[in-house]
This record gives structure tokens, C-alpha cells and sequence, in this order.
């Protein structure tokens, strides 16, 4: 059985946004949201930092769906929008979503966005993977693991694109994988534990 899921070493991270970027042109998100977001721990503010100067210092955590093994929004959808795939992602069916956004609720990572208006983008023409489906006014959407790409047998966009090789993706229940065997042998944390979702998203650092 296969089951994707990602490391992230936040030790690594510089916060320079190209995974939050490199999601956004490959999964064509719209103006004025992002799937991958790269926070500025301890600020409400981008790039901002903890103590006073001189003595600051500053560190970023990237967050996007969590691709749950237990996940709250799952339980929550209506329609069945909301569900987990053979390989262990979590995904909307587009088709299905009534915008209720009772998933956006359940979810502890607010690792949603809601298209309010018709999407808009700059420039004006869908760009990113041929294969990735067009979502509409009304709908929620999210990081799918970059879908296409890892069906196709390639990473996803935001691994590939990292320049510090802060993210690893792979197979969680391979135990020759990278990403497996970093969460076995080194000391990795989810986020919010405590909420039971079991994310599929480990943190380094």
C-alpha cells in the first residue's frame, strides 16, 4: 500500500516563498489566494520577527493541507466532496462541492480557500499543469499534493522547486523512502497533534 506524504525541515527554510509561488503557477490558483503558505513563526506579519533589535531572530513554517489520515473535514462534508484517495491525499471532487464551507470550518490548519467571485488571473489565461481542473465561483480548493504530477510518477511542484531541499515527499509506508525513513530515524512533530487528524505532514526543526 502506498501512502504519500511530506517531510519538512523548517531548519532549512528561508522563507523565500518559492514553494508557495511554484504551487500557485502549477496548480493555476487564482489572485489573491495560496494553497502553500510560508508563516513567520511568533508574527502576525510577513517576514517578521521575535525580540527587539539587536537581539531578533526570525523563523518560517510552510503550511498547506495536511493531508490527514484522520481528517476533521472529511467527516464533515455533506455531499462526499471532501475524500481520501487510494494513496492517502485528501481531495475535493469539485463537481460535488455545494460551498457550504463546513470543511473550511472542521479544518485546524486553515488550509482552505474559498472562491467567493469568479477566479481571476494575471495574466488573463489559465496557466500552470494542462491537467489540473479549472474550479469555478462557489467551490473550496486546496493543496492536492499536486494530483497531476504524482500520478504521472513526478514530485510535487513545491518539492521540486525548494532551493534549500527543506521539503521531502515519498511514501510514508516504504521504509526504504526518504521520507519514511527520516520520520523513523530523526525527530520529526506534526502540527496540532493534539486534534487526532494524524497528519501525513512531518516537521523537522
Amino acid at each position: 500500500m502506498t501512502r504519500f506524504g511530506f517531510v519538512i525541515n523548517t531548519g532549512r527554510c528561508i522563507g523565500c516563498h518559492t514553494c508557495a509561488n511554484a504551487c500557485k503557477m502549477q496548480n493555476n490558483v487564482p489572485m489573491g489566494m495560496l494553497w502553500n503558505r510560508v508563516l513567520t513563526e511568533g508574527s502576525d506579519i510577513i517576514d517578521g520577527a521575535i525580540g527587539q533589535y539587536p537581539n531578533v531572530s526570525r523563523a518560517y513554517l510552510p503550511v498547506a493541507c495536511q493531508h490527514c489520515e484522520n481528517p476533521a473535514c472529511l467527516r464533515v462534508c455533506p455531499t462526499g466532496a471532501t475524500y481520501k484517495d487510494e494513496v492517502g491525499r485528501v481531495e475535493i471532487a469539485y463537481d460535488k462541492c455545494i460551498g457550504c464551507r463546513t470543511c473550511m470550518a472542521a479544518c485546524p490548519y486553515n488550509a482552505r480557500v474559498f472562491n467567493w467571485n469568479e477566479p481571476r488571473r494575471d495574466p488573463d489565461f489559465n496557466y500552470g499543469d494542462k491537467d489540473v481542473p479549472v474550479r469555478t465561483k462557489g467551490v473550496v480548493e486546496k493543496c492536492t499534493m499536486c494530483k497531476e504530477r504524482t500520478d504521472r510518477g513526478d514530485e510535487p511542484m513545491c518539492v521540486v522547486c525548494c532551493p534549500t531541499k527543506a521539503r521531502i515527499w515519498g511514501d510514508v509506508d516504504d521504509p526504504a523512502s526518504d521520507v519514511a525513513r527520516i520520520i523513523r530515524e530523526q525527530r520529526t512533530h506534526v502540527l496540532l497533534e493534539e486534534q487526532g487528524t494524524r497528519p501525513q505532514v512531518h516537521y523537522q526543526g
